[in-house]
């Protein structure tokens, strides 16, 4: 439970484990452990329970290989930072390996601490892990103490005039904003009790598992990487990256939607595992939008309010995570099955259903675990209602692939994009993948870089090359069913059967 301001005890030693908040700045449960105790150590948990389940999809995606996954790079990246920055304040950061119901407590006895400090987790899993920690912990006399620390406003905090957890964001969003005051945006000053921390023992103080001990290889992603993406890793990187959107941030609004243009704030990855606090960036936002040229910021504001919206969804309806939806009668719904439907759902995934803009972001997905968010949209609506195939199978595909991936965001997106979801997209409402592509990539410029063998088309033809005639596409080298496939599906005639499915 929350003691953010009911703590008033104090400790000798207490333990701050680091999960989803990778940071040693603006951090809430390290402020709570460094004021309320005269020595604190750090650590972190590979989670075995996390881990293996990667290395067994990649391995039956990829033949038995050693596993490759940018997230765990982006991790270990980010720990060397934080790893860094926390001795030089007379820490460090204890990172083990296996599963931390077990390793915590562990770790907490070996310390002798008498209280681990740790913030929010709201997926279900997560919690009945934390729960397992507070039982063991309880059992050995030491206090379980956590905080609210990733989102703004979280679980009950916000309730209807019925005293009901909202299901529409505009009247949630409303709220929120009526409801935020300065003290919710205010920064936890760590760096006031820093001189708190307390250096390793010498049989903890070893060095970060390299990718190889944790299962994994160095990353072979195509012809892109983190690099080519500018997703640095860690503190510095998120700083980075706000630095750099914020030159950038009053046409937020306009370019956002245009996935050739850089017109996003590719903070996501730094939001998911905490190298940036969520009141550092919605303070920025927030003060912006108050300002004549605000319109970018409010935007973008509003965009870090939908993640609150989803968190708490998520915390109230957690049957979410067994692969419910939220609207229960859709439940019901007859997905497409069979070796066709196999089939599609596997072109879907590699970038070869014929609809270049669907093509285009799935590789884009695939090679570099980044997908705009316009493009998620699209590409989860052409799965769902142009082939008819299940949300929860494209909703595991993101899971794997996305470098940004959450829970509570990818099940919301993918529920509002199915119209299963809460405050969803009407079922009749379907993204026709032409006008999406003519609309937010006109001259084709996103889709020539994922898709090279299109380049020579002039932008009248490349958003659906199939209705150019045979000869036509040949004097610009494509050859549908050779070096680009024919479309899979006739949107109109899946249109037609997605009203049906629906309607019934």
């Amino acid at each position: 439970m929350t003691r953010a301001r009911q703590l008033h005890d104090s400790f000798d030693t207490g333990l701050v484990w680091f999960r989803r908040d990778l940071r040693n700045t603006d951090h809430a449960a390290l402020y709570y452990a460094l004021k309320h105790c005269e020595r604190v150590w750090c650590g972190f948990v590979f989670d075995t329970t996390i881990l293996q389940p990667l290395v067994d999809t990649w391995q039956a995606r990829h033949g038995g290989t050693q596993a490759q996954d940018r997230r765990i790079e982006f991790i270990l990246a980010s720990l060397a930072e934080l790893d860094e920055a926390l001795r030089a304040d007379g820490g460090g950061l204890i990172v083990l390996y296996g599963d931390p119901a077990e390793l915590v407590p562990k770790l907490a006895s070996e310390l002798q601490v008498e209280a681990v400090f740790a913030n929010h987790d709201y997926e279900p899993a997560a919690i009945e892990r934390d729960e397992t920690v507070r039982e063991r912990l309880a059992e050995a006399g030491r206090e379980w103490l956590t905080f609210k620390d990733q989102v703004i406003f979280e679980r009950a905090e916000l309730l209807t005039g019925q005293n009901k957890p909202f299901t529409v964001f505009t009247p949630y969003k409303n709220a929120w904003l009526k409801q935020l005051t300065s003290f919710d945006l205010k920064p936890y000053p760590v760096e006031t009790y820093a001189s708190h921390l307390a250096a390793l023992p010498r049989k903890l103080d070893r060095q970060l598992p390299t990718l190889d001990q944790l299962g994994f290889a160095p990353g072979n992603f195509a012809d892109l990487d983190f690099a080519d993406l500018d997703l640095p890793a860690g503190m510095s990187g998120a700083q980075h990256l706000l630095n750099d959107f914020l030159t950038r941030i009053d046409s937020y609004a306009e370019r956002r939607d245009f996935p050739a243009a850089k017109g996003t704030s590719h903070l996501s990855v730094h939001l998911r595992f905490g190298t940036v606090s969520i009141r550092t960036l919605t303070r920025l936002a927030h003060e912006m939008s108050l300002q004549p040229d605000g319109r970018g910021s409010a935007t973008w504001l509003s965009e870090l309010i939908w993640r609150d919206f989803y968190f708490m969804i998520l915390s109230h309806h957690p049957r979410l995570a067994s692969g419910a939806s939220f609207r229960e009668e859709y439940d019901r719904l007859c997905w497409e099955r069979g070796p066709e439907a196999d089939e599609a759902f596997a072109a879907w995934c590699e970038g070869r259903t014929g609809y270049p803009l669907i093509d285009a972001a799935m590789l884009q997905l695939n090679r570099t675990g980044y997908m705009h968010n316009r493009l998620r949209m699209v590409t989860a609506s052409f799965l769902v209602k142009d082939l008819g195939v299940d949300w929860r199978l494209g909703e595991r595909y993101f899971a794997e692939q996305l470098n940004d991936f959450d829970f509570a965001a990818n099940n919301g997106g993918w529920q509002w994009a199915a119209s299963t979801g809460c405050d969803a997209q009407p079922y009749f409402r379907i993204f026709n993948p032409i006008t999406q592509s003519e609309k937010f990539d006109a001259d084709g410029q996103f889709i020539k870089r994922y898709l090279p063998q299109l380049g020579k088309l002039p932008a009248k033809c490349i958003h659906a090359p199939w209705r150019v005639a045979a000869e036509r596409l040949a004097e610009f080298g494509v050859v549908l069913g050779q070096n680009y496939p024919a479309p899979i599906v006739d949107h109109a005639q899946a249109r037609a059967r997605t009203l049906a499915r629906f309607g019934k």
